[in-house]
C-alpha cells in the first residue's frame, strides 16, 4: 500500500510550474566562468566534453563565436539599448561572483579530472536540505552567476527553496544540450531556417541563427509498421521508411551541416530515449576543465526517462527548445518537490512496467503537475537502473516536470554495462560525491525536506495493465475481466462504449487468407511490444521473450490475424535477445523485428489486414490493442482499435496469444496445448530469478559498444543522401514535406503589440481532458480530411501520404490536420464525434480547418472554450502553430497542461482560465455566442496572472485569470510571438 503524508514545509503549487520561457544569450552555455571581456571580445569555442566518447564525426564542437542577445531580464516591451548593455557590462565584476567556492577536483592517483563550483564549499546548512533535483538548479544558477543574466539573488531564491517554492518564484535555468526527434526535430530544423532568411531580410546576419549548446536529433519516428511477422521486416520497413522520407532525411542531413553543434543520429539506430539513455547521456560534463551535471531539455515529453541515470531532463514545447539551442537561459518558475519513498521489494512475477503504472496512478491521484519528483528510499536498491528509467519515462503520464533518481551505485554499475569507460565513471564518481549529489545508501543518510511526501511498499504492487482510453487508469489484471464488461455497458467515456447487453457477444465472422476467422468485442488485433518506456529494459524484454518459448514449448500459437510487432529502442535488444536464444520463439510468435524506432507507440501502426477492418467496420466491433507503450488516447493506436491497453511486453505476448482482453487469467485458460490440456498464464509466466540469469548472461558491456560504434558510420540509405552546403536553405514551392511557415511574413522592426480579441467567435467548444493528440496533427492522413484534399490537389497518390509526424515540417499541411483527430468531441456539435465543427454565422457544418478559414478570410477572431487540462499528452509545437495558423486568438479553459500553455504564449495565443468553480457549462456559455476579451493594449498596463474580464454579445460577463505567468511571457506576447521576439533583438546586435 502506499501512504501520503502532509508537509508543513511548503503548499502545492496551484498553476503549472515551469514557464519554460527563454531569457537571453549573452553567454557562451558551455562556459563555466564567463566575465565582461569574454561577453564583448566573444572569442572562444565550445570544446567536447572528454565524458563523451570522441567521435570526430559526431562532435559537437562549435566553431564559431557565439552570438550576444541584448536583452533585460525583465524585460516587456522594446528591446534594450546597446549603451545600456555597455554600461551592465562595465559595472560587472570583472571576476566570477562564486570565485572563492571554484575549486579542483583532484585525481586519486595523482593530477586532476577538473574544476567545479563546489556546493559544500558555501557552508550553507540549508543545502544540506535541498532535494537532490533542486541541487542541480542551484550549480546551474551559481555557475551561470554573472550578476546580470544570473544573479545572486537567483542563487539566494533556490538556496532557500523550502520557503521560496511555494511562491512560484521564477528563476533562470541553462540546460545543458537539447534533445530532439524527427518528428518535432523538422519543424525546429525548418523554424530555424526561417528564422535564417527572416535575418537576412532584415539586412542583419544569418549566421546569428545557430545552435549554442549542443543538440542531439535522434531520427525514430519515422519508421511504420508496414510489414510485420517476416524475417525481412527490418529492411522492408527501413526502405518504405526512406521512400517516404527521403525530402525529410535529406533536410535533416543538410541541417546537421548548415548549423554548428547539432549531431543527427540516423534512421534505424534507435529510440530516441534509449539512445539518449545508453550513449548520450554524460551524467557529468567536462568542458574545458569545468565539471558541472548534465541536464537536457527536449521535444519529447518523454525527455524524462533520462532521469532515472541521475540527469535532469524534461519535455519542452519545440518552440522554446529553438530558444534554447540559440543559447537562451530557460525562465522557469522554481517547482515544489514531491518526495516518493519507496521501501520492499516487489514480489514474484511482477515486472517494472506494473510498477510504473501504479506509481503513476499514485501520483495522478496526488497531483504533481508542474512538480517535480524525487525517489529515495530503500527500496531504491532493488531496482535496475532499467527499471528506475521506465518510471522516469512515464513522468508525463503522472503530470510531473520530471521523475528523478538521483545518482548512486546502482547508476554507476549501468554506466559501465552500457560502455562508458573506467576513467569517464570514475570522473562522475568522484565530482558527484564531492559536490554532495551522490546517494550512498551504504551511509546515513541526510534528511531532506520535500514539499510533500508519497510512500509506496513495492510488495504491494501486482501485475496490471492501462487503459482503455488513458494511460493512468490502471487495472489490477484479476480485474481486467470484469473490467472490460463495465466498459461495454457504460455509457462513451473514458471508460465505457456503451454496447448493448444483447450485442456484447456478437462474433463477426470473415475470412482470412482462405480460412475462417472470427472476431469479438474485445479481440485483440494488434499486439506490440513497443516504445522507449520498455523496450530500454532487458528483464521485460527477455521476460517476454521467455513467455513466448513456454507458449511455443506447450504448442500455443497466436492467431495469424493479429498483427504482431517488436520495435527494440536499440540494436543492444537485439543482441542479447539473439545470444539469449529468445529471438527464435518470438518469431514463432509473429513478434518479429520491425524496425528500431517508436512504431506502434505513437500511431505507425500500420494497416491491419483488410479483412480484419472490414469485420471491425462493418460490425461495429469494439477491437482492441495491446502494447508496451506509454500513451493509449483515442485515435493514436490506429483508427479501428478503440480499446487500447499497456502493459508489460510478456503481457503483451500473453494477450496475442489468448486473443483477446476478455480473459480471467487467473480463472480461465489462454489456450490448449498441443497435449490437449488447458494452458493458464501461470504456466508460461517465467519467474524473477529465470529472468535475472538471463539477463546477467545475455546483457553483456561490449553489445553496447559494438552498437554505438557501427551507428557513428550509418547506414547505405543514410549515406547516399546528397544535400546542398549552402548554409541558407532552397526551399522548393511545391513540396508536401517541407514548406517555408509564414511565421515571418512582413516581419518589420518594430513589435506590433498586444492584440485585441474583440467579437470573436467559439472555433470549438471542449469538455475536460482535450489532449495534445485531439489538437495537433498526429497518426495517419484520413482519407476525407483537408490534409488529404490538399495533398491529392497536389499529385500525392494515397499511399504516399504517410503520416501527419512525417508532415511535420510543411505548415499547410499542419494547419489542416489541427483538430483533425477522429474521436475530438465539440460541444458544438451536439453528441456527434469528429473532427468538424459548426460555422456560427451560417449554421453550415465544415471541417474545422475550413470553418477557420471561413472565419479568417471575412476577418473574424475566433476563441476556444475548453474545460480542465486542455493541452495534456505530446505531440506539443503543433498543437500551438495549427491554432494560430488557423486563426485562434484566445484559449479560455479550466486549466492547462503546463507545456502547452507556454506554447500558446509562444505563438502569441492568449491562454485565460476561468475561475475556479466555473466552466463554460456553470456560465450557461453554449459557444454560439460572440466573446469580447478586455485585455489592455498597451504591453505597460498587462501584469503576469492579471484578472480580465470577458463579455459575450448577449450580455454576459465573467471574470478569466490571464495565463501570461512571466514577464519574459509578455515580452512574447508584445512581440507576436517568441521567435519574432528573438529575431528582432539578434537583428539588433
Amino acid at each position: 500500500m502506499y501512504k501520503t503524508v502532509s508537509s508543513s514545509a511548503s503548499s502545492s503549487i496551484l498553476r503549472a510550474a515551469s514557464s519554460r520561457s527563454p531569457l537571453f544569450s549573452f553567454l557562451n552555455p558551455s562556459s563555466a566562468t564567463p566575465s565582461p571581456s569574454y561577453l564583448l571580445s566573444r572569442r572562444s569555442f565550445v570544446t567536447c566534453s572528454p565524458a563523451f566518447r570522441s567521435l570526430p564525426r559526431w562532435s559537437h564542437c562549435l566553431h564559431s563565436r557565439p552570438s550576444s542577445f541584448r536583452l533585460s531580464s525583465q524585460i516587456r516591451a522594446v528591446s534594450p539599448v546597446l549603451d545600456r548593455l555597455q554600461n551592465t557590462f562595465s559595472s560587472m565584476a570583472s571576476e566570477h561572483p562564486f570565485k572563492g567556492i571554484f575549486t579542483t577536483l583532484p585525481k586519486p592517483g595523482g593530477g586532476e579530472f577538473g574544476k567545479f563550483y563546489s556546493l559544500p564549499a558555501l557552508n550553507d546548512p540549508r543545502i544540506d536540505k535541498l532535494p537532490y533535483s533542486i541541487r542541480i538548479l542551484l550549480e546551474s544558477a551559481i555557475r551561470n552567476c554573472d550578476n546580470f543574466q544570473v544573479t545572486k539573488e537567483d542563487v539566494e531564491k533556490i538556496i532557500d527553496w523550502e520557503k521560496t517554492s511555494p511562491k512560484q518564484v521564477e528563476i533562470p535555468f541553462k540546460p545543458a544540450r537539447v534533445l530532439l526527434q524527427d518528428f518535432t526535430g523538422v519543424p525546429a530544423v525548418v523554424d530555424l531556417a526561417c528564422m535564417r532568411d527572416a535575418m537576412n531580410k532584415l539586412g542583419s546576419d544569418s549566421n546569428k541563427i545557430n545552435p549554442l549548446v549542443p543538440v542531439d536529433l535522434v531520427i525514430d519516428h519515422s519508421v511504420q509498421v508496414d510489414v510485420a511477422r517476416s524475417e525481412n521486416a527490418v529492411q522492408a520497413n527501413m526502405e518504405l521508411e526512406f521512400q517516404r522520407n527521403k525530402e525529410r532525411f535529406a533536410f535533416l542531413k543538410w541541417g546537421s551541416t548548415a548549423f554548428q553543434n547539432m549531431l543527427v543520429v540516423p534512421p534505424g539506430s534507435g529510440i530516441v530515449h534509449q539512445v539518449n539513455l545508453e550513449y548520450l547521456g554524460r551524467v557529468v560534463f567536462n568542458t574545458k576543465g569545468v565539471l558541472y551535471p548534465d541536464s537536457v531539455v527536449g521535444t519529447d515529453s518523454h525527455t524524462t526517462m533520462i532521469d532515472g541515470l541521475g540527469v535532469a531532463g524534461w519535455g519542452v514545447g519545440g518552440i522554446e527548445a529553438e530558444a534554447t539551442m540559440l543559447g537562451q537561459p530557460m525562465s522557469m518558475v522554481l517547482p515544489g518537490v514531491v518526495g516518493f519513498k519507496l521501501s520492499g521489494k516487489m514480489r514474484n512475477g511482477v515486472t517494472a512496467t506494473d510498477l510504473v503504472l501504479t506509481v503513476t496512478q499514485i501520483l495522478r491521484k496526488h497531483g504533481v503537475v508542474g512538480k517535480f519528483v524525487e525517489f529515495y528510499g530503500d527500496g531504491m536498491s532493488g531496482l535496475s537502473l532499467a527499471d528506475r528509467a521506465t518510471i522516469a519515462n512515464m513522468s508525463p503520464e503522472y503530470g510531473a516536470t520530471m521523475g528523478f533518481f538521483p545518482v548512486d551505485h546502482v547508476t554507476l554499475q549501468y554506466l559501465k554495462l552500457t560502455g562508458r569507460s573506467d576513467e569517464t565513471v570514475a570522473m562522475i564518481e568522484a565530482y558527484l560525491r564531492a559536490n554532495n549529489m551522490f546517494v550512498d545508501y551504504n551511509e546515513p543518510q541526510q534528511e531532506r525536506v520535500y514539499s510533500s511526501y508519497l510512500e509506496l511498499n513495492l510488495g504491494s504492487v501486482e501485475p496490471c495493465i492501462s487503459g482503455p482510453k488513458r494511460p493512468h487508469d490502471r487495472v489490477p489484471l484479476k480485474e481486467m475481466k470484469a473490467d472490460w464488461h463495465s466498459c461495454l455497458d457504460s455509457k462513451v467515456g473514458f471508460k465505457g462504449f456503451a454496447i448493448p447487453k444483447e450485442a456484447q457477444e456478437k462474433v463477426a465472422n470473415f475470412s482470412f487468407n482462405g480460412k475462417p476467422a472470427e472476431i469479438k468485442h474485445g479481440s485483440v488485433v494488434i499486439a506490440a511490444i513497443t516504445s522507449c518506456t520498455n523496450t530500454s529494459n532487458p528483464s521485460v524484454m527477455l521476460g517476454a521473450g521467455l513467455v513466448a518459448k513456454k507458449a511455443c514449448d506447450l504448442g500455443l500459437q497466436v492467431k495469424p490475424w493479429i498483427k504482431t510487432s517488436l520495435a527494440p529502442g536499440s540494436g543492444v535488444v537485439t543482441k542479447y535477445l539473439l545470444k539469449s536464444g529468445l529471438q527464435e520463439y518470438l518469431n514463432e510468435q509473429g513478434f518479429n523485428i520491425v524496425g528500431y524506432g517508436c512504431t506502434t507507440c505513437i500511431g505507425n501502426s500500420g494497416e491491419i489486414n483488410e479483412s480484419v477492418g472490414a469485420a471491425i467496420t462493418e460490425n461495429d466491433i469494439v477491437a482492441a490493442a495491446v502494447l508496451s507503450g506509454n500513451r493509449n488516447f483515442e485515435g493514436r493506436v490506429h483508427p479501428l482499435t478503440r480499446a487500447n491497453y499497456l502493459a508489460s511486453p510478456p503481457l503483451v505476448v500473453a494477450y496475442a496469444l489468448a486473443g483477446t482482453v476478455n480473459i480471467d487469467f487467473e480463472t480461465e485458460p489462454i489456450g490448449t496445448g498441443k497435449n490437449g490440456k488447458d494452458v493458464f498464464l501461470r504456466d508460461i509466466w517465467p519467474t524473477t530469478e529465470e529472468i535475472a540469469e538471463v539477463v546477467q548472461s545475455s546483457v553483456l558491456p561490449d553489445m553496447f559498444r559494438a552498437t554505438y560504434e557501427s551507428i557513428t558510420k550509418g547506414n547505405p540509405m543514410w549515406n547516399e543522401l546528397s544535400v546542398s552546403e549552402n548554409t541558407l536553405y532552397s526551399w522548393d514551392p511545391n513540396s508536401t514535406y517541407i514548406h517555408e511557415p509564414p511565421y515571418f511574413k512582413d516581419m518589420t522592426m518594430d513589435p506590433p503589440g498586444p492584440h485585441s480579441v474583440k467579437d470573436a467567435y467559439c472555433l470549438l467548444n471542449f469538455g475536460d481532458s482535450i489532449t495534445t493528440d485531439h489538437i495537433s496533427p498526429a497518426g495517419n492522413i484520413q482519407k476525407d480530411s483537408p490534409a488529404a484534399k490538399f495533398l491529392l490537389e497536389r499529385g500525392v497518390d494515397r499511399k504516399d501520404f504517410n503520416s501527419y509526424g512525417s508532415r511535420r515540417g510543411n505548415d499547410e499541411i499542419m494547419a489542416r490536420g489541427t483538430f483533425a483527430n477522429i474521436r475530438i468531441v465539440n460541444k458544438l456539435l451536439n453528441g456527434e464525434v469528429g473532427p468538424k465543427t459548426i460555422h456560427i454565422p451560417s449554421g453550415e457544418k465544415l471541417s474545422v480547418f475550413d470553418a477557420a478559414m471561413r472565419y479568417k478570410s471575412s476577418g473574424e477572431d475566433t476563441i476556444i472554450l475548453a474545460g480542465a487540462e486542455y493541452g495534456s499528452g505530446s505531440s506539443r509545437d503543433w498543437a500551438a502553430k495549427g491554432p494560430m495558423l488557423q486563426g485562434v486568438k484566445a484559449v479560455i479553459s479550466k486549466s492547462f497542461e503546463r507545456i502547452h500553455r507556454s506554447n500558446l504564449v509562444g505563438m502569441g495565443i492568449i491562454p485565460l482560465c476561468f475561475k475556479s468553480g466555473e466552466d463554460a457549462d456553470t456560465l450557461g456559455l453554449t459557444g454560439h455566442e460572440r466573446f469580447t476579451i478586455h485585455l489592455p493594449t498597451d504591453i505597460s498596463e498587462i501584469r503576469p496572472g492579471q484578472d480580465v474580464s470577458v463579455t459575450t454579445d448577449n450580455g454576459k460577463s465573467f471574470t478569466c485569470t490571464v495565463r501570461f505567468d512571466t514577464e519574459v511571457e509578455l515580452a512574447y506576447f508584445n512581440h507576436g510571438g517568441i521567435l519574432p521576439y528573438v529575431i528582432r533583438n539578434l537583428s539588433k546586435q
